[in-house]
């Protein structure tokens, strides 16, 4: 099947008791058996339940993997790839992730022996140099956030095999989506996902997932997702399984939006630099374009005015709403140093105080086009009109 009906049907069958179409919401916590040791299926909803079920069989699908595995949150998905390894493993990551990643890596794993080194994944060189003889683990975010960093799945990929100690290559696929890369396809072993963001797309459920094909990768994480039991309950598998029907549509029309909007940053006097894959100006542009469908729904941008610039313009928008998280229909402005990204403010991937970031929605483009114009009109002449002071806007 095509992407577009996968994301219809892959996982997903009418009920063989009634004929629903939907997906039913299995909202129970355990099963009847036929007898002692003989279950019907499923036994205890922590370990199994067939809403979950049909979510991660069209996880795997959609990101060409063999296996999917569901998680209450992206962090919980990323902390259960994190325990299949030992005190004293080393992981190499990317020197600019989300601020909840470096946070779990930073505060909550490093001090129980695993160790971490921060490296720019988009250069190999320094991939190569971060290898140490007890890597276990390669962590890419692919475009990267808050940065849209592009790293060469394939590259790093075959650098990581060829060493002795061939550790994961493990992709956090989230502001790309499957719709737009599959990294299993490009050579890494894990993707992992905040489906929260765009495969719920709706800004109404938490959740996360882990894709692969490896079939001991899968008992070991499916053992721990049991084990563990950061599992989403069956409503949440609903609302994910809902928002995937139209992903695809969603994410295209996310992405024409963000490449229109960065078009219309560049050429504002009030922005100093706009950070988008697929423009012109990104240094990996070339690099996106062969990995990537579309550029995504994700903007950054850096304001002449520094900090207070940028609060003034996240402040001033109507249409993009002032709140964290990203993938939604709705269009969302952020200034990550002190919002989601806060916890790497004393550390060397602190993010520059005078970045925003756009998570671009679905709403009509001209619209969108004018919120951003008046908010960075409004900063254009409140600087002007100190000026003519001779103050600084920052002053005020």
């Amino acid at each position: 099947m095509k992407f577009e009906t996968e994301c219809v049907h892959a996982g997903q069958s009418p009920d063989p008791t009634t004929g629903a179409v939907m997906t039913p919401i299995y909202q129970t916590a355990t099963y009847q058996q036929d007898g002692l040791g003989k279950p019907r299926g499923y036994e205890y909803s922590r370990t199994g339940n067939p809403t979950r079920a049909a979510l991660e069989a069209c996880l795997a699908s959609l990101e060409a993997g063999e296996f999917g595995l569901a998680f209450a949150s992206g962090l919980a998905a990323t902390d259960t790839v994190l325990r299949l390894l030992q005190p004293g493993d080393h992981v190499l990551a990317g020197n600019d992730v989300y601020g909840g990643t470096y946070r779990l890596f930073e505060q909550v794993l490093r001090p129980y022996g695993l160790e971490f080194t921060f490296v720019d994944t988009t250069d190999l060189a320094q991939v190569g140099a971060g290898l140490q003889s007890n890597t276990r683990l390669v962590w890419l975010e692919t475009p990267t956030n808050p940065l849209l960093r592009v790293s060469d799945i394939s590259a790093v990929s075959r650098l990581v095999k060829n060493t002795s100690s061939t550790p994961l290559v493990v992709v956090d696929n989230t502001f790309a989506t499957p719709f737009l890369q599959r990294p299993l396809e490009l050579g890494a072993d894990l993707v992992v996902h905040s489906t929260t963001k765009y495969l719920g797309g709706h800004s109404d459920v938490i959740g996360g997932a882990i894709v692969g094909r490896d079939p001991a990768l899968r008992e070991r994480l499916a053992f721990l997702q049991n084990a563990v039991g950061a599992i989403p309950g069956p409503m949440d598998c609903f609302l994910i399984l809902r928002g995937i029907k139209t992903l695809p549509i969603r994410v295209t029309r996310h992405s024409e939006n963000a490449a229109a909007l960065a078009e219309v940053l560049a050429a504002h006097p009030a922005v100093e630099q706009v950070i988008y894959p697929f423009h012109d100006s990104h240094p990996q542009a070339a690099l996106a374009r062969r990995q990537m469908a579309m550029g995504g729904g994700m903007i950054s941008f850096t304001l002449k005015g520094g900090a207070e610039a940028a609060r003034r313009v996240a402040e001033s928008t109507r249409i993009f709403a002032l709140a964290e998280s990203l993938g939604g229909v709705e269009s969302l402005i952020e200034v990550p140093a002190v919002m989601t990204h806060a916890s790497t403010a004393s550390s060397t991937l602190a993010i520059d105080p005078g970045l925003v970031r756009l998570s671009v929605g679905i709403e009509h483009i001209a619209d969108l086009q004018a919120d951003l114009e008046h908010a960075l009109d409004q900063l254009q002449s409140s600087t002007f009109a100190f000026e003519k002071l001779g103050l600084s806007a920052n002053n005020s």
